[in-house]
């Protein structure tokens, strides 16, 4: 059925709120620069400018209703039109730039006593208070998904709304008859609580001397979902979770105040393979104040470039790299493992064919370090404990205990921490993962100083003074974990060796009959552990250098040995087609760990049928051309750009630029016609020499 569009759209938007008086028009609606929301704490308006923000996209004359009847029903129904003065000239003859005006009538608000007044609102409610803003010539672009994609990017803004919303596209707006749509907005958090494309969830609270206190809720998508391919898995992703490109969220009482892109989970964190699967959010309401102001700009789009914005990125990089997620990562990637699949024959002729002089060496050896000769790394051996079989975990909703997890020889648990250091402190519990997180009857744990004894080089014993935690400790709550809760604490740079802290812990159940589960403990702060000194041992003549490992990947196996298929590489998030060349996998340390090279690539498969009558030879020596011409290139390619330290973006439709990882980057470059050019002459040239 193709649809049209009869009328230019407007956009309705109706608040069964406060309201306002006729007289009070020109300090609220029509104001600018002023502010009385300070007392409203789930809203975020600054200035009086969020009426005026739409304005811009109102047709080419700007022309915006404002209607309002207080919520007590006392007073009248206000109305003004709200439009830009037409451009007009000065007594010179140049032009003066246009201003936006407000209707009067008798030098006041238009007003008129009401009891009710039906406006074809949504389920034939009728307006008795509110207010009512009426957009006309909104540009929608021509979009017949407007509503769709308003209620994904309202969803994305509004992690968490107060209140839900209620969006309705009527039927006048389509030549068809169909009854008008419409959906409820509820916020991101809750979607992605009952999303079948979530594979994992949890949360990390972490208490800063410098910020506050702030909650990280960290959400990882499946690779796949719902019967759909990995390209298909993606995009939905993509286009309903973070349609904007907003995948790390800052919020402030459940409103979306800024965001990064997917850079910061491929540059800070390190974890490219996570980058197109991650959502994080974090909670700024608890922050200090003082910090927090300087995060966000008025306009709610972008972060204030400053020491807070940061001190806060590095200092969510930290967290996050050390957490749950650096084990998820790990677990992706060990999907790409290639034990007994590795082909050390191949890796061995192409190090022997690496047309290589000393400057090239001396150039790859920045990048790659150099392993010994004959040296293997040490296959990690699993701990008595993960050899052990464990019983399974049961969840509750609520807790029925709640214990440290720790060696107790005397009355009252000591855990030592070095100066400088941090430590994981353990407790156990039988809460379901999602205690701390979810939206309905959600848990929580609050930690706090009982004593404080600093150590007085005087010989002092009087107890120090702490009214919050985070003047002596970080602290880093994780969720629960099949049972596990941790906790880590971290002394800041005020503390001195030998002060000790008792900290209280409480396990909070929203269940009335549960209460509050303690415990309590002593913290000792240590001397730091000596530095290592890295042995001078003077290095070997054979040394080879540490070149990344180059892995076949085909369509399907067919019982071949060292080849991966394309479904391997999916289940970790690697998309892998006919169109894919190489996937160049690169760690969390930035390093070139491994080199995929697609045999079954249309590339390859196109240039094979060109060249008719093949002998088998040449066949091999085609194959053998194009798996060193790609690991090769690949190789000095990712070698120049790392040590020249190159930054890529790319520019998108709307000319904004997007940061593009290194991995993606040389991805992409091989299936623009790189490969073809590099089989079309250079592996050709070859044939017809030893033709």
């Amino acid at each position: 059925m193709e649809v049209s569009f009869r009328l230019p759209s407007a956009i309705i938007i109706y608040d069964d709120g406060e309201g306002q008086h006729p007289e009070d028009f020109e300090d609220t609606f029509l104001s600018l620069l002023h502010s009385n929301k300070n007392e409203i704490h789930f809203v975020q308006g600054k200035y009086n400018m969020g009426g005026s923000g739409a304005i811009d996209f109102c047709g080419r004359k700007r022309y915006q209703l404002i209607v309002s009847k207080r919520y007590d029903g006392k007073g009248k129904l206000g109305f003004t039109l709200i439009r830009r003065h037409p451009l007009s000239h000065d007594e010179a003859g140049k032009f003066k730039n246009p201003w936006y005006e407000y209707l009067k009538m008798d030098d006041e608000i238009p007003a008129f006593d009401i009891q009710e007044l039906d406006l074809g609102l949504h389920r034939y409610k009728k307006f008795h208070t509110g207010t009512i803003v009426k957009l006309y010539s909104y540009d929608v672009t021509k979009n017949p998904l407007f509503l769709r994609h308003m209620a994904q990017s309202l969803n994305e803004f509004l992690y968490e709304p107060a209140l839900p919303i209620t969006i309705v596209e009527s039927k006048e707006r389509y030549y068809v008859k169909q009854r008008g749509q419409a959906n409820v907005i509820f916020g991101l958090k809750r979607r992605l609580e009952n999303s079948d494309y979530v594979e994992d969830a949890f949360s990390e609270e972490v208490t800063d001397k410098r910020f506050g206190k702030t909650k990280v809720s960290v959400y990882v998508f499946k690779v796949r979902a719902k019967d759909k391919n990995l390209k298909e898995t993606k995009d939905t992703i993509r286009n309903v979770y973070f349609r904007n490109r907003m995948q790390v969220l800052f919020s402030v009482n459940g409103q979306v105040h800024g965001h990064y892109t997917s850079e910061f989970i491929s540059r800070t964190l390190k974890f490219g393979l996570l980058k197109d699967y991650l959502l994080i959010h974090v909670d700024c309401t608890d922050m200090k104040l003082d910090f927090r102001s300087e995060l966000f700009r008025a306009s709610r789009d972008r972060f204030r470039e400053g020491e807070e914005s940061s001190y806060l990125r590095q200092k969510l990089g930290d967290v996050l790299k050390k957490g749950q997620l650096r084990d998820i990562f790990k677990q992706r990637r060990n999907r790409l493992s290639l034990e007994n699949v590795e082909d050390e024959a191949l890796l061995k002729r192409l190090a022997e064919d690496l047309p290589i002089d000393k400057e090239w060496r001396d150039l790859i050896k920045q990048t790659f370090e150099l392993d010994e000769k004959g040296g293997k790394k040490k296959k990690r051996k699993p701990s008595k404990r993960e050899s052990e079989s464990q019983d399974p975990f049961n969840p509750k909703r609520f807790p029925s205990f709640f214990d440290i997890d720790i060696k107790n020889s005397g009355s009252a648990p000591v855990i030592k921490i070095p100066r400088g250091g941090d430590k994981t402190v353990q407790f156990n519990s039988d809460v379901e993962n999602q205690y701390f997180d979810r939206t309905d009857d959600p848990g929580d744990m609050e930690i706090g100083v009982m004593t404080y004894i600093p150590n007085d080089a005087k010989g002092g014993d009087q107890k120090g003074t702490v009214n919050d935690i985070s003047d002596i400790f970080s602290v880093s709550r994780k969720s629960p974990q099949n049972g596990k809760i941790k906790v880590v604490f971290k002394p800041t740079d005020e503390i001195q060796v030998g002060d000790e802290a008792q900290i209280h812990v409480d396990l909070i159940s929203p269940a009335a009959s549960d209460g509050e589960f303690s415990q309590m403990f002593w913290i000792q702060v240590t001397e730091p552990p000596p530095k290592k000194k890295k042995p001078n041992n003077p290095p070997e003549e054979d040394e080879k250098l540490g070149l990344p490992k180059p892995y076949l990947v085909k369509r399907t196996n067919d019982n071949q040995q060292n080849v991966r298929t394309w479904e391997q590489l999916e289940s970790a998030g690697i998309e892998m087609n006919y169109d894919v060349i190489i996937h160049p996998d690169i760690d969390e340390g930035g390093k070139l760990e491994a080199i995929y090279i697609n045999m079954d690539s249309k590339a390859l498969m196109d240039f094979k049928t060109k060249e008719r009558g093949l002998s088998l030879e040449k066949k091999q020596l085609a194959d053998q051309g194009y798996i060193s011409e790609m690991y090769f290139h690949t190789l000095f390619l990712y070698v120049i750009t790392k040590n020249k330290n190159y930054s890529i973006v790319q520019m998108n439709g709307d000319e904004s630029l997007r940061d593009v990882e290194l991995g993606e980057y040389l991805k992409e470059l091989f299936q623009s016609h790189y490969a073809k050019f590099l089989l079309n002459f250079k592996i050709r040239k070859l044939m017809e020499e030893l033709g």
